[in-house]
């Protein structure tokens, strides 16, 4: 347990310090952010604002792993390092998307063939190794059965699992990218998610399988849980510190290099703790802002008319005259009740089966 705390605060301390260091850096290169000009009007004044911002989360992260294995003279995981693989894998893609955005003053960034077989390429690598690498008691990172609370159902074949794997990446990805539009809101909600996953991980280990005196009816078939709630805590300190220069008004912006890292890491988690449809719960806030894009699209294509006055609902409420400040609030309420209730339903889980 000791892990968990090292690389939590580790991950706090680099990104609080690390932050405002990439910020000059920067500033200084004019990497500024570029803003919709169809967007809210208040947000023309963020123009300029250095993005790419994930950068410093991500190296937060992955050093505050690598120092907590160093410091506690433990082994990384094969969990852990696919996780945060998968985490740098997407941040790199998202990475080639702003530096193109704003280096060579292309609005749309990477072209969407590019974007689109970059995640793939990442999600696929992800998802083969994920089935390898089997420990002692024959398991591989992932399972291919799908999971809610623990592993349910007949096995997918390994084709399935991997179009399964992708979509999780590519519908987590692009829904913290789609919920990354205000100072704060996608930063904030991910730290809770993070921390439902400690506490989740955490669970596992204590009630591993692998604890044969101890284990119950109930007890989790999880590679490496105790790993993934050091990966989970490191994230979770990483965007805390990140937080204190993203919110309002924020001093630098994630950019696609950190939403499409989050959302990796996300679905990895999900993915090796064998909580992968619960994480639609866990992470309710993405999927409502999510819904709400794929709801405005259809609509319009069917009857040519919009439901909200913007898509995603953040800006809608903006447009509703809300302040920016009391919609990131309120949706992180939203986002917190999601994670408090994805944890009880774990818990009531375990509770059922013992």
């Amino acid at each position: 347990m000791r892990q968990i705390l090292i690389s939590g605060v580790l991950g706090l301390f680099l990104s609080l310090i690390g932050t405002p260091l990439l910020i000059k850096l920067l500033a200084s290169k004019g990497y500024g952010q570029f803003i919709r000009d169809d967007g809210p009007e208040n947000h023309h004044s963020k123009r300029g604002t250095p993005t790419m911002g994930g950068i410093a989360f991500i190296l937060a992260t992955l050093i505050a792993y690598g120092l907590t294995k160093l410091i506690t003279g433990s082994q990384p995981s094969f969990s852990g390092a696919l996780v945060l693989f998968l985490f740098a894998g997407m941040g790199l893609v998202g990475f080639l998307d702003d530096y193109i955005k704003i280096v060579k003053q292309r609005s749309l960034g990477l072209r969407a063939k590019a974007k689109m077989s970059g995640q793939l390429i990442v999600g696929i690598a992800f998802a083969v190794l994920a089935l390898n690498f089997a420990d002692a008691r024959q398991l591989t990172p992932a399972s291919t059965k799908l999971s809610f609370t623990q592993d349910f159902g007949w096995a997918l074949p390994p084709v399935l699992f991997v179009v399964w794997a992708l979509f999780m990446i590519l519908a987590m990805s692009n829904g913290v990218n789609l919920t990354d539009g205000l100072d704060g809101l996608a930063t904030g909600a991910s730290v809770m998610v993070f921390g439902a996953y400690v506490f989740i991980c955490v669970w596992e280990y204590q009630e591993s399988c692998a604890h044969i005196a101890t284990a119950g009816p109930g007890c989790y078939e999880v590679r490496d849980p105790l790993d993934l709630a050091v990966v989970a805590a490191a994230l979770m300190g990483a965007c805390f510190g990140f937080l204190w220069w993203n919110t309002s008004p924020a001093k630098i912006f994630m950019g696609d290099t950190g939403s499409l890292a989050l959302g990796g890491a996300l679905a990895g988690l999900a993915i090796c703790s064998r909580t992968e449809l619960l994480l639609a719960v866990l992470g309710g806030l993405f999927v409502l802002i999510t819904m709400s894009v794929v709801i405005q699209v259809g609509s319009f294509r069917l009857t040519g008319k919009r439901v909200f006055k913007m898509a995603p609902l953040q800006h809608h409420f903006e447009l509703k005259g809300w302040s920016e400040v009391l919609v990131v609030v309120r949706f992180w309420i939203i986002q917190g009740m999601c994670a408090i209730v994805g944890v009880g339903i774990f818990y009531a889980g375990w509770a059922a089966s013992n």
